[in-house]
């Protein structure tokens, strides 16, 4: 189940697997997918099992096909690491994915960048498009909303007895939404909401604000 909200007088919509879709602009904003990190850990003897470097792959299928975008924005680290043999299904994923694919590079996209425009792939330190401001990391704008990632952002939720939850979320201030990482091998970072904050959590494959 997806989350419908308004931002600056435009229409998004939340997935559940990450993802950001904007209406007007038919663009998907997607963050830290971290592609390579499977076979980053398992070159130095991490039990990772090997499907989890098609995981990745099957989820953003997913998510494109759920939208069908015009364009799709990474946020940053959408490879974890140097060149390795994920970097070969990436090449086959861009290829058959018929949306425009701009990067706005993280501090773990170390390719370079030659790499990335052989595929058609532009790459930015930062884009502003209409009132909007995309970055990899968090940065306040004085006019600008800010889409970003980086953080992995999570927040923990009690329940009945001394029941804990940690759950992956979309986290909104006033001037920024800071999405959950899209990569299933990436770990999380827990925040504290103020007040003012707006919180949509990510649970069984539906987001919800609380």
């Amino acid at each position: 189940m997806t989350q419908n909200i308004k931002i600056q007088d435009q229409e998004f919509i939340l997935h559940p697997l990450g993802g950001v879709f904007w209406i007007e602009k038919s663009l998907l904003l997607i963050s830290d997918v971290h592609l390579g990190k499977v076979g980053h850990f398992r070159k130095f003897g991490a039990a990772v099992p090997r499907k989890a470097v098609h995981q990745n792959f099957l989820l953003l299928d997913k998510l494109v096909s759920a939208f069908e975008p015009f364009q799709i924005c990474f946020l940053g680290d959408l490879f974890h690491s140097s060149l390795n043999k994920e970097w070969q299904l990436f090449e086959n994923w861009v290829a058959k994915t018929p949306a425009k694919i701009v990067l706005v590079a993280g501090n773990h996209d170390i390719i370079a960048p030659e790499k990335f425009e052989a595929l058609g792939i532009e790459i930015f330190e930062e884009l502003v498009l209409e009132e909007f401001f995309l970055t990899h990391h968090p940065t306040e704008h004085e006019t600008l909303f800010n889409f970003c990632g980086h953080i992995h952002p999570a927040i923990k939720l009690s329940g009945l007895g001394r029941q804990r939850l940690r759950l992956p979320c979309f986290f909104k201030s006033k001037n920024q939404m800071i999405l959950p990482a899209f990569g299933t091998f990436t770990g999380t970072h827990t925040l504290a909401p103020k007040k003012e904050d707006e919180i949509f959590v990510i649970v069984e494959n539906k987001v919800i604000k609380v």
